[in-house]
């Protein structure tokens, strides 16, 4: 490809420094950071109240399900009117709900309130349905797409941080006070703090595109329309498919990681900080590196290469007989993680044109939620009856499986790509160029 006219203009790949000093993007990703935060903050604190009011593991499960029920229903409806109205509406709209939807959880006190909380949990998931899908087709209107992996990589890294420093903001507010109110009063101020951030978005780049999608048409044809346009890409469905067997492997790892090292390895849970600390370590390390792979390989063979790695590290996992050999294996995988969730999410930003792209993100949230569940209810049925280091090596091999076969299945989508982006215009030319398909590149 080094000899080609392709190759010759095209850009080079951005780094993390080089889109942080795109201003709108530094505003959304400043966003999405507060909000994560927030997000980190409230979701330890839900759990800890019903486990405070109900010491019900069901009532906890119902909880965890409140959250991810609405990906899996609602998602492909947000997406459809993610494409229809301005992005960046949609999302200070969202963050706006969102600010008021938390303040209920203040006033459940008492056991016999439970269920609101849980009608409270399913209102703001389903909320956060619009917001995920409508930043991630606005961030390709104003980040080049040379620049899109580094922006997805530094995210990615940002969540798990925000992630880390909520849950840790949530542990001190309720175990040291012993209050929940002030949790959910900072996850609404960080809501209402995004939506200010997104507000300073260029106006024009929130809204999509209309070459493609016609606002006349009812949300069912809108869907069926997204489904075909991802469907009938064999770039978007390859991933697609890699992704869905990928999270049917690590649906079940993370529910028995637990059981793994407390019941199989006779280790302390005091060790769960340890281990989240070594995977969060290097995956917020390998977001710098993110931009130098870009330069090297091409996203789908980042995807390719990531998933057999993580697919490995988790089957090793499972035959660990010592903590520091957890550790260690988990510290190698966060490596491979950050860059994985970037390439798939720049993959779709780059892969369907702009009047779809709600569509297609909405549609990669709901098959990558909907195998995870699947995954987490089969989990506890095969641990019992395989034993839990099986699972982790029956995960393992699914996910190695999913690379391998994105390997195959990825190959001949390159002319296919470039086709689709030269309808879509001068942005899917450029990611075109980007988005050539070759799993030895």
């Amino acid at each position: 490809m080094t000899g080609s006219p392709a190759a010759a203009t095209q850009p080079a790949a951005m780094s993390v420094r080089d889109v942080l000093r795109i201003a709108d993007f530094r505003r959304l990703w400043a966003a999405q950071t507060i909000s994560d935060i927030g997000d980190g903050v409230t979701l330890l604190t839900l759990m800890l109240l019903v486990n405070q009011l109900t010491h019900s593991t069901l009532v906890l499960a119902a909880a965890a399900i409140a959250l991810a029920i609405p990906p899996l229903t609602i998602g492909m409806v947000a997406g459809t009117y993610v494409d229809r109205w301005d992005r960046r509406r949609v999302m200070i709209v969202s963050d706006g709900l969102r600010a008021v939807v938390v303040l209920g959880f203040i006033v459940v006190g008492r056991a016999e309130l439970v269920p609101l909380l849980l009608v409270l949990a399913l209102v703001q998931a389903s909320i956060g349905t619009f917001f995920t899908p409508a930043r991630g087709a606005l961030v390709p209107r104003v980040v080049p797409a040379e620049g899109l992996l580094a922006a997805n990589s530094i995210t990615q890294a940002t969540r798990v941080i925000a992630g880390v420093v909520g849950a840790g903001i949530a542990g001190f507010i309720v175990g040291v006070a012993g209050l929940t109110w002030p949790a959910f009063l900072i996850d609404s101020l960080t809501f209402a703090a995004s939506a200010a951030l997104v507000l300073g978005v260029t106006a024009t780049a929130g809204i999509p595109s209309a070459a493609e999608h016609d606002a006349a048409k009812g949300v069912g044809a809108s869907i069926a329309e997204g489904l075909r346009i991802v469907g009938g890409s064999r770039l978007l469905s390859t991933t697609l498919l890699a992704l869905a067997v990928t999270m049917l492997g690590l649906g079940a790892i993370n529910v028995l990681f637990l059981p793994l090292l407390v019941n199989v390895l006779g280790v302390s849970p005091t060790w769960l900080g340890a281990v989240d600390l070594a995977q969060s370590a290097s995956m917020i390390l390998s977001a710098g590196l993110v931009a130098g792979l870009a330069a090297r390989l091409r996203p789908t063979t980042i995807i390719t290469v990531c998933l057999v790695a993580v697919g490995v590290l988790i089957g090793l996992v499972g035959a660990t007989t010592h903590m520091l050999q957890v550790l260690a294996l988990l510290f190698g995988l966060g490596w491979f993680v950050t860059p994985v969730q970037a390439a798939v999410v720049t993959t779709f930003q780059t892969g369907v044109a702009d009047a779809a792209r709600g569509r297609a993100m909405a549609t990669l949230q709901a098959a990558m939620a909907g195998a995870s569940v699947t995954s987490m209810l089969l989990a506890g049925i095969f641990g019992d009856l395989v034993g839990v280091r099986a699972v982790f090596f029956v995960g393992g091999a699914l996910v190695v499986l999913a690379g391998l076969a994105s390997a195959v299945l990825y190959r001949g989508a390159a002319t296919e790509a470039a086709e689709a982006a030269e309808a879509a215009g001068p942005l899917q030319v450029e990611a075109a160029r980007t988005e050539v398909i070759s799993p030895t590149a």
